[in-house]
């Protein structure tokens, strides 16, 4: 038995009802909510991230600590290393990132915009020793 009882509140978020900001978790993206977390009273958070500047490092290795994570690419690519795979992810496709799993976005393309959905809304990330040597991103 819940302490709270679970909140669910409709939501429609136009383009224009939130704006992009940059004090997201980092700083060369842009971040724009998209009400979700609020309408799931933080279960769920449904996000739109995209290229802010070129990549100098890339996110560096971390995981997050969130039961449910999925990445789509709706514009662009990005390049990602997942524990010791390079993933490239193009516009139209989705990944699930397993709870827990070991990543870096190193590369990505100036036009790049996702869309995260993770859960729950307040996830952590943590910061990991790099297991591997990550490729250097190319230049805009």
């Amino acid at each position: 038995m819940l302490d709270k009882p679970i909140v669910n509140t409709f939501a429609h978020v136009k383009p224009g009802d939130t704006p992009w900001v940059s004090d997201g978790l980092r700083s060369f993206f842009e971040y724009r909510d998209l009400g979700v977390a609020d309408a799931t009273g933080g279960r769920v958070i449904a996000q739109l991230v995209r290229a802010k500047e070129a990549p100098e490092k890339g996110t560096g290795w971390h995981r997050h600590t969130a039961e449910f994570h999925i990445v789509i690419m709706l514009k662009g690519w990005a390049k990602f290393m997942y524990e010791d795979k390079e993933h490239l992810v193009s516009a139209g496709d989705c990944v699930h990132q397993r709870p827990g799993i070991m990543h870096f976005l190193f590369d990505y393309a100036p036009d790049m915009e996702y869309l995260e959905v993770v859960g729950p809304a307040d996830f952590g990330t943590v910061e990991m020793q790099s297991p591997i040597p990550v490729p250097e991103p190319h230049a805009w």
